[in-house]
């Protein structure tokens, strides 16, 4: 029986929680986080190191080791047409979680492919770059023929524009962007539908990222394929993604477009991200910083976790943990929840029971020195 998804949601991802168990104490490196991502869609990650960025994406292709553990959570993909079996839910969904080794190996790099950080050493020191290409092609189509393979390894690299001289280099032999664009072209060879990339422009000039950049914004409009872009850079993502979401200490705290994001950030984290670097457009401010760390995580702050460091935390902020809800967008009514429409805030200045007189006409206060 084939089930055809007439919707635009590609992956789903439900009350995700991902612990780390030490003898030191169990670490909360995830935290019940969810949202939606749509075909064709480039949704971009942000935060500090250690927000549980990278852990959350493990999650999600299944890559985690111990004595990392997914404590809570479905991880739910809509292919565009698939034979039902026991894994596919009545709404033509997969249960990643729930694959059996068989499947999860058809699934990853046909389905889903991931760059990993620090991708620059990611590839194999002692195979040429054909052998690395080709052993992908073949492991999951065993009757290609090599001249098949050949001739597909030529179409990727020039995809991400290298020559096909260079099938034979070995990874030392290439540059950092070079080496960079081989691994997206691992990630595209088996046609996926989504990549995910984990900080992918790390070390690289700034030139050398904005090549990158664009080439992948090349490809996905070429190919359609959706994107997680994980990265602690801010600015990067404001440039690139359709939605951003910004994490802290385990849990997404302010998601939205990027303009949105941009022009009018509803979480004081969020509007401190925005005044630690410098922007090329619009109205010149002080670079600041945002006073304190980020929690240990295993220890995580009673009610908000960001309230320590919070220009504008008051009682509430201290004992109630703040869940992800909807708010109005600039001109806009608040949006019905759900599907991760619209912009959506954990922080009690935008709930009128706990904060009548509502939220400050600007966030910038907090953060002027």
């Amino acid at each position: 029986m084939i089930t055809e998804v007439r919707t635009n949601t590609l992956l789903e991802i439900k009350h995700m929680s991902v612990d780390y168990d030490s003898t030191r104490g169990t670490v909360h490196d995830v935290n019940d986080v969810s949202f939606t991502i749509e075909r064709g869609q480039i949704f971009g990650l942000a935060g500090e190191s250690g927000s549980g960025k990278s852990t959350l994406a493990y999650a999600l292709a299944r890559l985690l080791q111990p004595p990392a553990v997914v404590t809570r959570g479905q991880v739910l993909y809509y292919p565009r047409e698939r034979e039902v079996g026991e894994t596919t839910r009545d709404d033509g969904a997969v249960d990643v979680l729930a694959l059996n080794p068989a499947q999860l190996r058809a699934f990853r790099w046909r389905e889903l492919s991931i760059v990993f950080q620090s991708a620059m050493n990611a590839l194999n020191p002692v195979l040429d770059i054909k052998t690395q290409i080709t052993d992908v092609l073949r492991a999951h189509n065993p009757l290609m023929t090599a001249s098949g393979a050949h001739s597909r390894a030529v179409e990727l690299l020039k995809l991400v524009g290298i020559a096909s001289d260079r099938l034979h280099s070995y990874p030392h032999e290439l540059s950092g962007g070079m080496r960079q664009r081989v691994m997206i072209a691992i990630a595209l060879a088996l046609n996926p539908e989504m990549i995910i990339m984990d900080e992918p422009t790390t070390a690289l000039d700034v030139v050398v990222q904005r090549d990158i950049l664009m080439q992948l914004m090349r490809l996905r409009n070429d190919f359609s394929f959706s994107v997680i872009f994980i990265t602690h850079d801010l600015s990067l993502l404001l440039e690139i993604a359709d939605t951003i979401a910004i994490m802290y200490a385990g849990r997404i705290v302010e998601m939205g477009t990027r303009n949105d994001l941009l022009r009018h950030p509803r979480h004081p984290y969020t509007s401190g991200l925005l005044h630690s670097f410098p922007t090329l457009h619009g109205p010149r401010h002080s670079l600041t910083g945002i006073a304190g760390s980020p929690p240990d995580l295993r220890s995580v702050p009673p009610g908000c976790a960001f309230h320590p460091r919070c220009a504008f935390a008051f009682a509430a902020c201290r004992t109630i943990v703040p869940s992800l809800l909807p708010v109005a967008s600039e001109g806009t009514e608040v949006p019905p929840a759900g599907r991760g429409q619209g912009t959506c805030v954990a922080c009690h200045l935008y709930d009128a029971e706990l904060n009548p007189e509502g939220p400050p006409e600007s966030l910038e206060s907090g953060y002027v020195n």
